[in-house]
């Protein structure tokens, strides 16, 4: 009997190699990450196989799996398999349930290839279950400070420097607003949820039991913040990060203008990147037009218009101050103070940059947060 593995933990929390024989379809629904898939059938040969399972039952399904990969695509199949193991000789393989498709994958790289090579017991369905476990234990187990702070402050930016930062825009792929989506798309839910919770897996091997995470609401982007985890966030400390005006504006022009047009031309070229990142723009700054109302949305528009036939005619980007003050000060602004003062409970401190790095590395390992505040040099509230 070939080795079938259960060791959900280890596989996550060493990055253990692993090759999913699902089909393409199924991975593209969610896999974990660095998983390379090579299935043991295309989405067209699944298709047919349940189909025949379905009308005619289970060894008529498999006999029909038999014939449709065989000849010369088998052996390309198990060429790609065997290639994966000999490149990663301390890797797993694994299907949906850890049940027939991986054993074949298995038995024929052990016939045609002469490679012993074991599959995760349980499959996809099982590591998943475990990342599901960890997250929702995570959630209840450990502490969590929220990090607030008005739009530009660069609240993503001080969470990538804490060893206790959990980074849901990075997982998400996306800035957090109207403005975040990326040129390269979000991941899918269930991946979404799959790199959150193997970071938690991580961090709380290394010691972690406490964790801040940006404020970032219900979702982000398209990815929801799963639910046991957002009823914890909200209920949890609050730290507001501060930064002035116009270093907030620099950020925004730097991340959501400079960068983004530069990842588009990245991704597409000059010509059309150049004109993608308009349209997306645009895009972004049209579904808050019903938030924004009617004339206050074709100024900022018509501001935008301009800063952008500007930068494209003489790449010079300096322009996009204009809309993005205005659209900072008069509706991100007064949003956020809003939603600050609904919450002006869970405020335990409130400083500078530096300050609230101080304030959260000294609160990661002391007994309480608001103890540590003469330490930061910031104000405890």
């Amino acid at each position: 009997m070939l080795a079938a593995l259960s060791d959900y933990r280890h596989l996550l929390l060493n990055g253990v190699p692993m090759m999913d024989v699902r089909a393409p379809v199924e991975f593209a629904q969610g896999a974990f990450p660095g998983v390379v898939n090579r299935p043991l059938m295309d989405d067209g040969e699944r298709q047919q196989v349940g189909t025949c399972y379905k009308h005619k039952g289970q060894d008529a399904a498999i006999a029909l799996g038999h014939q449709l990969v065989s000849g010369a695509t088998k052996q390309a199949r198990i060429a790609g398999w065997a290639q994966f193991a000999q490149a990663h000789p301390e890797g797993v393989l694994y299907c949906f349930r850890g049940g027939l498709r991986s054993q074949i994958v298995q038995q024929w790289l052990k016939s045609e290839a002469g490679i012993d090579y074991p599959r995760v017991q349980g499959g996809y369905k099982a590591l998943r279950g475990f990342l599901i476990d960890t997250l929702e234990a995570a959630s209840v187990q450990c502490g969590f400070v929220v990090l607030g702070g008005l739009t530009g402050t660069g609240k993503t930016e001080v969470i990538a420097q804490l060893a206790q930062g959990l980074d849901l825009e990075g997982f998400a792929n996306h800035r957090g607003s109207s403005f975040g989506q990326r040129v390269s798309g979000q991941p899918s839910q269930i991946d979404f949820e799959n790199r959150l919770a193997i970071d938690l897996l991580k961090k709380r091997d290394r010691g972690h039991g406490a964790f801040v995470v940006e404020d970032e609401g219900r979702h982000v982007g398209s990815c929801s913040v799963p639910l046991a985890l957002r009823q914890r966030l909200e209920q949890a400390p609050i730290v507001c990060l501060d930064d002035g005006f116009d270093a907030r504006v620099e950020r925004i022009l730097r991340d959501y203008v400079v960068q983004q047009c530069a990842d588009f031309v990245a991704a597409h070229g000059e010509a059309v990147g150049t004109d993608l990142f308009a349209a997306r723009l645009l895009e972004s700054l049209d579904k808050l037009a019903k938030r924004l109302g009617g004339d206050r949305h074709r100024a900022l528009r018509a501001t935008m218009l301009a800063a952008l036939a500007r930068q494209k005619d003489h790449a010079d980007p300096a322009l996009h101050r204009d809309w993005i003050a205005l659209l900072v000060r008069d509706y991100y602004d007064p949003m956020y103070a809003y939603q600050q003062r609904q919450r002006a409970g869970r405020i335990v401190f409130q400083g500078d940059r530096q300050a609230v790095l101080d304030y959260l590395r000294a609160s990661a390992s002391t007994a309480g947060t608001v103890g540590a505040a003469a330490a930061a040099g910031g104000r405890a509230v």
